[in-house]
């Protein structure tokens, strides 16, 4: 018989595998699906994104491999974070692209962590922010966002003794899935807490750009001492709709920055060369579309929430992200069981909370991926369905 490696027994099939099947059985039986459970941007990138990456594409030149990343990407980069963020990185030693934010994260815990260290977990969390370390057979702890505290992790309850043990932890606000913000002083004391107990920090920024209702948002690098406890990981995919093209970056602390290069360097052979000139072009181009894109999202949000929130389902409004994070009824058991009966019901496809970690249980996730049309015809749906008269 075949035998695989044991670290495989940590996982079984994902969520979205098991959404996706539901979505077929519905949609065989010639039943309408509004599929707001994953989060697949579906804003395209400006035409000139396009354009530049169609004829990059076109020179037979492109078709090398990039072996790393070609110098103009990572002074586009370095620029970008001066203009957008105030932040200076050395292009050279503080910058790493990333084959989307996804790969970065799968990856940057083999580069820290052995088998047995202590990893810090946001509870709930992105799928990805638990399994990276797992693959490297790193200890999670997990590290709640609570409601009564507006999702944001508090620092005090992690136990001394686990905070002396762990190497690596992962921060990201604006949030998936909870869509919280967190105040300036988190991050004040995160790097405390970090230089404290030396402790490498990830923040992972995907969201900066969609926050609604005038709220701003900048980088963790942005404060004092950041770049000398860890590194951010950003994204093109939300921000610029090029969610496929899989373009993401790790910046801040040179050492650690180097040493995903380093294994990188061991596992691919760089981004295809017509993606770093469409991102080069997204960066520094005309930044009309982050605007239109927020301003999408925060439309797709009024429609939904306030329709539902009508409907009788009470949940607050996200501040941003492209996602809502909803209380179940409390006649149900499992945020799962609400989801399939929320499904047969209306057609409306959302993520179980249970998803996204031992804290999400008694939630859903929706995604804000269809359009204001689309996301009236979901309320309506609901609406007509009593389910929650």
């Amino acid at each position: 018989m075949m035998e695989f490696a044991k670290r495989m027994d940590q996982f079984g099939e994902g969520v979205f595998s098991r959404l996706a099947e539901m979505r077929k059985e519905r949609v065989a039986a010639g039943r309408e699906v509004i599929d707001l459970s994953i989060g697949a941007p579906n804003i395209p990138p400006a035409r000139r994104i396009m354009e530049t990456m169609a004829k990059a594409v076109m020179d037979p030149a492109n078709y090398v491999y990039a072996i790393s990343d070609r110098r103009a990407m990572l002074e586009a980069v370095a620029r970008w974070y001066q203009r957008r963020y105030n932040v200076t990185l050395d292009p050279d030693t503080e910058i790493c692209s990333l084959l989307g934010s996804q790969d970065g994260l799968a990856h940057i815990a083999l580069s820290i962590l052995d088998p047995g260290d202590i990893m810090l977990v946001p509870d709930p969390c992105y799928p990805i922010f638990a399994d990276g370390p797992r693959i490297a057979g790193a200890e999670l702890y997990y590290m709640p966002q609570k409601k009564e505290h507006n999702y944001v992790i508090q620092l005090q309850d992690i136990p001394e003794d686990v905070a002396k043990r762990a190497k690596l932890m992962l921060v990201s606000y604006p949030n998936n899935p909870t869509a919280a913000m967190a105040p300036i002083d988190f991050y004040r004391e995160l790097i405390d807490f970090a230089q404290k107990y030396d402790i490498i920090v990830l923040h992972d920024n995907a969201y900066s750009e969609l926050v609604f209702d005038g709220r701003q948002w900048g980088s963790f690098l942005e404060l004092p001492g950041a770049k000398e406890v860890g590194v951010e990981f950003n994204s093109l995919s939300k921000t610029y709709g090029l969610a496929g093209a899989r373009i993401g970056y790790c910046l801040g602390n040179a050492r650690v920055v180097g040493m995903l290069k380093t294994l990188k360097s061991n596992m691919d052979y760089g981004m295809f060369l017509p993606i770093q000139a469409a991102a080069i072009e997204a960066i520094s181009g005309d930044q009309s579309i982050v605007a239109e894109t927020r301003a999408a999202y925060e439309r797709r949000r009024d429609v939904l929430c306030d329709g539902l929130i009508a409907a009788g389902w009470q949940m607050d409004k996200p501040p941003g992200t492209m996602f809502v994070w909803a209380p179940i009824p409390d006649r149900y058991e499992s945020s799962e069981t609400f989801v399939r009966d929320l499904l047969d019901k209306t057609g409306v496809l959302v993520t179980p909370g249970s998803a996204f970690g031992p804290s999400g249980e008694g939630f859903v996730r929706m995604a804000l991926v269809q359009s204001e049309e689309d996301m009236q015809r979901a309320v309506e749906a609901v609406k007509q369905s009593g389910i929650f008269a």
